[in-house]
């Protein structure tokens, strides 16, 4: 199938499905389309057990191209949708709450693989699934990070004091980074077997995230002064597709942080460029622009999401550690978020309420589904997917849908934008 018809394919299936969702679910675009897409999976894994002939699942599979979301997202759509989030950012609200943002993208990152791995394997030996500790990290770095695609859409729905927005915002856009560099040191030692020292990885981070800040600080400044020099928001919007693609593949062949350095390169234009290089014309335009890309990737994502159900292979033991993870992940969520910030914050009369709507906001999504996804084959490669499907599903659905009543409850119905101060 041509990659024309494939797109063909999963446009009409998500205004499909979209158009169900708006006429009788009501529920926001992208957790109605994945809500949509789940029920039509399970439905087509019920006609498969009826009738095992006709391998169902595995013709939508192919048609849908699934298998080919972890090298889709991760090297593909990632890069788009991290600029459109990146171009909504507020970058001074976002400096004034560096060192929390910094600290939830690191040491948060940390310390949710480690807890979260080490928790998820007693569960494990619990239910009787023998999978090795180190693999267990492997999943904890997986889970670790939360997901800017789905936080992008609950802080498009939901009203959160100015500073809270920032924090989450920032820390969903640059800890996938870091995510992604904790999962490749823990699955080259679950993998190799071999232990990598703690000073090897600490250099591995440096050169990650500082190579993708400065590529994505050096493009961003260049595409900056190209947009500079013109005033047609057509070639200025086709600059800002090229600096996000570009940059993107640059720090990739680089070795850098494509996530970060992407990040950065939004970061810029979408605070210093729109203020210092564009026409008024041409900053409407170019964010009507962003946000249609936006939303378009993230119902094709949240499309596919629903169908990798049709992939997972269900085992007993599996389900049963799953519905252990989802609230085992909430508890790891609440440490990784109190430990790093708790010091900065503890004179501040909102400091448990900000740190409550953080844990239930920390959703997770394509980044985690694609990470466990791209893992080789093993004996332990169906039990964590099927764990770290869970997880996500209940974060994106339960957590998404409940947000603003948790908000409300957390902060009272009557908050306002000086309430969440988080730094």
């Amino acid at each position: 199938m041509s990659t024309l018809s494939l797109i063909a394919i999963l446009l009409c299936v998500a205004s499909a499905f979209g158009l169900i969702n708006y006429r009788l679910l009501g529920l926001p675009t992208h957790i109605g389309l994945m809500a949509v897409a789940l029920v039509a999976a399970s439905c087509v894994l019920m006609v498969d057990a009826a009738f095992p002939t006709l391998a169902l699942g595995k013709v939508l599979q192919r048609i849908l191209g699934t298998a080919q979301l972890p090298d889709t997202f991760l090297n593909g759509a990632l890069s788009f949708l991290l600029f459109a989030g990146a171009l909504e950012v507020d970058m001074a609200a976002l400096w004034h709450r560096k060192i929390t943002v910094f600290l939830l993208a690191t040491f948060g990152v940390l310390i949710a693989t480690a807890l979260f791995g080490v928790g998820i394997w007693s569960v494990f030996r619990l239910v009787g699934a023998a999978v090795p500790l180190t693999w267990c990290l492997v999943l904890g770095a997986i889970m670790a990070p939360t997901d800017p695609v789905a936080v992008a859409g609950l802080l498009a729905r939901i009203g959160l004091p100015k500073n809270l927005r920032a924090v989450m915002a920032g820390e969903s856009l640059f800890n996938d980074g870091v995510g992604v560099v904790v999962f490749i040191a823990m699955l080259g030692i679950a993998g190799r077997g071999s232990v990598a020292s703690p000073g090897s990885i600490a250099l591995e981070f440096a050169v990650q995230s500082g190579g993708g800040f400065l590529l994505g600080a050096a493009t961003g400044w260049i595409a900056y002064q190209m947009i500079r020099r013109v005033d047609e928001y057509p070639l200025e919007i086709m600059i800002s597709l090229a600096l996000a693609a570009g940059t993107y593949a640059l720090a990739n062949a680089l070795g850098a942080s494509g996530p970060i350095a992407v990040v950065v390169a939004g970061l810029l234009i979408g605070n210093i460029g729109t203020r210092y290089a564009m026409s008024e014309t041409t900053r409407r335009n170019l964010s009507l622009f962003w946000s249609v890309i936006n939303e378009l990737l993230n119902a094709l994502l949240f499309l596919l999401l629903g169908f990798e159900l049709l992939g997972l292979a269900f085992d007993p033991r599996a389900l049963v550690a799953a519905a252990c993870a989802i609230p085992l992940s909430l508890a790891v969520r609440a440490n990784s978020v109190t430990i790093p910030i708790y010091w900065l914050h503890t004179r501040n009369p909102d400091l448990w309420p900000g740190i409550a709507v953080l844990t239930w906001g920390g959703l997770r999504g394509g980044i985690s589904v694609a990470l466990a996804l791209g893992l080789p084959s093993s004996t332990w490669r169906t039990d964590i997917l099927v764990v770290c499907y869970a997880v996500v599903v209940f974060t994106i659905v339960v957590q998404g849908l409940s947000m603003r009543r948790f908000v409300d409850l957390a902060y009272g119905t009557h908050r306002d934008a000086d309430h969440g101060d988080t730094e």
